[in-house]
Parts: C-alpha cells; structure tokens; sequence
C-alpha cells in the first residue's frame, strides 16, 4: 500500500531539526503505512485521540518500518538504536470514528542516525492529521553510549526506500 502525502493538495510540512531544515518534495511517497486501531482509551474527554496518545501511534509506525525493513520481528533484546530526538505538530484533531494511518519514511541515514519523517492521516478523503520527524540513534546497551547505524541496516532501508 502506497500513499502519496500530496494528495488534495496538502502542504508537506517542512521541519527544523537543530542544525538545518528537511525540505519534503510533492512525490513524498510512504513505502511503509500501518493502519491504526483506534481504542476508547485513546480518547479525551472531548472525544479526540490524546495528543500524548498520537505519539504511541508514531512509536508503532517506526518498529513497523523497522520490521518491514529488516523482514524480522522485532527482539527487545537485540534493539541496538534509541529514539534520541522527536517533534510533533497536530494538524486536525483524530475522532474516534476516523480510519487512520501512520506513513513512515526514512528521509536520512547518517552514521550514527537514521532521520525518520511520519504522517498521521485519513483516507477517503485524505486528510492529514499529523506531522512528525524523529531522529534514532545507534546505540551500544555494553558500553552505554552512540555507536554507527550497521551498513546492512542502511543498505536495506535504501533498497526499501528505492523498490
């Protein structure tokens, strides 16, 4: 499943990490897109999804992309990344009744971190709910401290990110 983040002419966010901005183009394409089962634990006493409750929804789509990537579930055990960095902006409120779905793309690899962007948003009609940009980090649980994102990591996320 595919989704095209341009769809009814929506603005792709541009997003400012601490030392330059990721300006998205409109072929923004979301290789890896979960759908999301919204529970009544979710929801505020307005009838919204808990803002707080969107970011647990983001923490879904990354292990999701992560395993789609890697073609493995996920051992906690074996983790060796952090999230290190995480920004969010709420565009349109999510309702309990809304079908959703969290598109995740990694935007860069660098060697210590992998830059992730994410979408929340409906379908039929598209409607995008949510912006958000993270940064992971490899991390050593021995050593306690950053260590380089694996090139067989990195290589699988291009060959994800170009099929």
């Amino acid at each position: 499943m595919f989704f095209k983040a341009d769809a009814c002419n929506v603005p792709i966010a541009v997003i400012q990490d601490a030392t330059n901005f990721l300006k998205m183009n409109d072929d923004l394409i979301f290789k890896s897109v979960l759908p999301i089962q919204i529970r009544m634990t979710d929801l505020d006493p307005f009838g919204h999804v808990n803002n707080g409750v969107l970011l647990s929804y983001y923490d879904l789509g990354r292990l999701n992309y992560i395993q789609r990537v890697t073609n493995k579930v996920l051992d906690w055990n074996e983790l060796d990344s952090v999230l290190v960095h995480v920004s969010c902006d709420f565009k349109d409120s999510v309702l309990f009744n809304n079908t959703v779905f969290v598109g995740t793309k990694v935007v860069e690899l660098g060697n210590r971190s992998i830059k992730i962007l994410q979408h929340i948003f409906t379908e039929n009609p598209y409607c995008l709910k949510s912006t958000c940009y993270s940064v992971l980090s490899g991390f050593d649980k021995e050593k306690n401290c950053s260590k380089p994102i694996s090139e067989e990591l990195k290589e699988k996320v291009r060959m994800f990110e170009r099929s």
